[in-house]
This record gives C-alpha cells, sequence and structure tokens, in this order.
C-alpha cells in the first residue's frame, strides 16, 4: 500500500480520507469566548423557549464536545458570536445577518438559540451544512463570507 495516497485502507479496501482532510469539510471551530456564551445560553434554560428546544439543545452540547478550539481574535473565516454573516440556504439568494446570542428578536439578527444560529456558529466561509427546517426537510446552509463589526474590529 502506498502512504503517498490522501487514503487509507480499512477491512473493506476501501479508503477512507485522513482526517486532515475531514477536519476542514466537516468540524466546527469555538473561540473561548463562544464556548463560554454557548454554555451561558445552555444552562439559562433559554432553548426551552425556543421552537425544538430538545433539537436545539442537543446539536448546541454536541457542538461544544466536538468543536476545534480557536485561539482569540478569531479568523476572519470563522463565523463568531457579534460578526455580520453572508450565506446562502439550498440555492437561494444572498442573505445576511448579525449573529447574536440575545435570545430576542431584532430586525437583521440572526439567533444562535434558533436553527440557523445554532448551524451557523463555528462555520467558516465556504462551508456547508445541512439545516433543519420548520416544515421538517433538510436544506443545505453555505456561509458565503463573514465580518466583524466595525466596533469589534478596531477594539
Amino acid at each position: 500500500m502506498s502512504t503517498n495516497t490522501p487514503y487509507s485502507l480499512h477491512d473493506s479496501s476501501a479508503p477512507w480520507p485522513h482526517r486532515k482532510s475531514l477536519v476542514s469539510r466537516r468540524t466546527f471551530s469555538l473561540t473561548r469566548s463562544d464556548r463560554t456564551s454557548l454554555e451561558r445560553l445552555l444552562h439559562d434554560r433559554v432553548m426551552s423557549e425556543t421552537p425544538y428546544p430538545v433539537i436545539l439543545t442537543g446539536f448546541l452540547r454536541y457542538k461544544l464536545r466536538t468543536a476545534i478550539p480557536v485561539r482569540e481574535p478569531a479568523p476572519v473565516d470563522l463565523v463568531t458570536g457579534g460578526c455580520h454573516v453572508y450565506y446562502m440556504i439550498s440555492g437561494g439568494g444572498l442573505q445576511s445577518g448579525l449573529l447574536t446570542f440575545n435570545a430576542m428578536h431584532q430586525v437583521g439578527a440572526i439567533p444562535i438559540a434558533s436553527m440557523l444560529g445554532a448551524t451557523m456558529i463555528g462555520m467558516r466561509r465556504r462551508q456547508q451544512a445541512p439545516i433543519l427546517r420548520e416544515d421538517g426537510t433538510v436544506d443545505t446552509l453555505v456561509i458565503l463570507d463573514t465580518s466583524p463589526l466595525p466596533e469589534l474590529a478596531a477594539a
């Protein structure tokens, strides 16, 4: 077996990609401040007031368990709390909003205590992820771009 290939073989002789190639496409990254804010959100039981509280709580706990830690300041391509996100859902048009830990609904804000916000947090530019819709269907979320708010970028 050649060691120069990006795959290793397992019992069925079908190739498996190396972990390094999966990390960039399939995982999430969280800064310490996002991790702390997610833990606080779960601890304060804000999720019990959302649609699908069991699913959202489980999904955010999964992200906390599996996310790769990232040092702050966060990379510019990482979706973090407080950044402006440009995204598309299943080939729809360009959409954008401010990702926020605030559970109160505000115009132009994407609360992390929603399926969209919970899916976005920790993703990177050009990353795709499945997103559960309210009607039970699953679409694809694509992060197109991120930008920090001007007051955060100046700090």
